[in-house]
């Protein structure tokens, strides 16, 4: 169902919970463009939009997908630009995360990293993952986490 192999960013961010990086939306947007392709010809007349439109933004939705970050050429992140970064397994690893100026971002957009980073320094980062995987289970994603 879901993209395997896509768990984590190296920020400290469980990719995963991302429904873009996931392929719930890609899914998601598969599903409803073959329940509504050439299904509302009648309606065009009843809307003040093209359900041409509709369709193609959906074909598009079904293709987009998130390179992850490990596999960016040319890091625009800070963090990808670290050279501890690059050696480490993820942020959540390193001693200096919490003051490190590569990660303040991280800290500010996605604040709930600082929790990340707590709960790894005490289970360490495979049971964290485990845990954050049991979050998507239920149905959490980073939309619900973030701060806007």
């Amino acid at each position: 169902m879901f993209k395997e192999n896509y768990s984590y960013g190296v920020c400290g961010v469980f990719c995963e919970m991302c429904p873009n990086g996931n392929g719930k939306i890609s899914q998601l947007a598969s599903e409803l463009l073959r329940l509504i392709k050439n299904s509302y010809t009648w309606a065009e007349d009843e809307v003040n939009f093209s359900f041409k439109d509709v369709q193609e933004g959906l074909e598009w939705l079904t293709k987009d997908s998130c390179p992850t970050c490990r596999q960016i050429k040319e890091p625009w992140c800070d963090v990808l630009k670290c050279e501890k970064a690059s050696k480490l397994q993820s942020c959540l690893l390193c001693e200096e995360f919490l003051d490190c100026p590569s990660t303040a971002y991280h800290r500010d957009r996605y604040p709930f990293v600082i929790e990340n980073y707590n709960r790894v320094k005490e289970i360490g980062l495979e049971k964290h993952f485990a845990e954050e995987r049991e979050k998507v289970k239920n149905g959490i994603t980073l939309i619900d986490i973030r701060k806007w």
